[in-house]
């Protein structure tokens, strides 16, 4: 890995959907996320020295593969690790892009789910503008999690540590969260937290425990964390309680 890259961070991260010249935000010491194109979805990287992590997958086999190559050049070795936050199409469609000898890690609930549901996730990508002959490979190829969490688990990348934790349900029945403790710490909270536009509540959102769920991520990260959203810039701790009082209005949650 290149130790400049490794160095930065800590004092703050970029502005913009761009970060640096690469198109990584760099956001501590070994830690970093991109902004797709394609429905500004995030994708997170966390690099040790005998491990490679990434934090969702993007939408398409293609996508994937485009994202495994560009942390491979950016970090100098193969992804061994990918998490999936939760069941939606623009965030695990492109697992099979990583290759068969990555370890998937998902909460527990996910992978009779992701069986389950591979017409609709396939369905979905279509209606959001996805190919639909890359939308069918991608649900046909989708790997299932063969590392399920149950609430927490720790995961060492080799001088630097992931936590992941079941933060949900909330956003999905299945929600999860990484935090990569550090100065500053960083939380990945896929759609737990939205910063482009209001939080997205679909049929398989449970209104009344998400409110919760993000006063469990403001613990987890603590009041100096950055906060990575699903969709959109990083956020901070008060951006992320603001959010949390807003959906238990919206919702009608004490």
């Amino acid at each position: 890995m290149d130790n400049s890259w490794e160095d930065q961070g800590g004092s703050g991260v970029p502005e913009g959907p761009g970060g640096g010249p690469d198109g990584w935000e760099r956001l501590a010491p070994g830690v970093a996320r991109r902004r797709l194109p394609f429905l500004d979805v995030t994708i997170g990287v966390v690099v040790g020295t005998d491990g490679v992590l990434v934090v969702d997958t993007g939408s398409t086999v293609r996508e994937g593969g485009l994202l495994s190559r560009q942390v491979r050049e950016l970090t100098g070795r193969e992804v061994t690790d990918v998490v999936l936050t939760h069941a939606h199409f623009d965030h695990v469609l492109g697992t099979a892009g990583f290759g068969p000898g990555v370890r998937v890690h998902a909460a527990r609930g996910l992978v009779a789910l992701l069986e389950r549901e591979r017409g609709a996730l396939r369905a979905d990508a279509v209606k959001y503008g996805v190919d639909p002959d890359e939308a069918a490979e991608a649900a046909q190829a989708l790997p299932l999690p063969g590392v399920p969490v149950d609430t927490a688990a720790d995961l060492d990348l080799g001088g630097r540590r992931a936590r992941l934790v079941v933060a949900g349900p909330g956003h999905t029945g299945h929600d999860l969260a990484v935090l990569v403790p550090g100065t500053p710490a960083v939380v990945f909270c896929g759609d737990l937290v939205e910063e482009s536009g209001a939080p997205q509540a679909g049929p398989d959102a449970v209104p009344g425990a998400w409110p919760a769920a993000l006063d469990r991520l403001l613990e987890l990260g603590g009041e100096t964390a950055v906060y990575v959203p699903g969709h959109g810039a990083c956020v901070d701790a008060r951006f992320v309680r603001e959010q949390r009082d807003a959906l238990a209005r919206r919702f009608g949650v004490a």
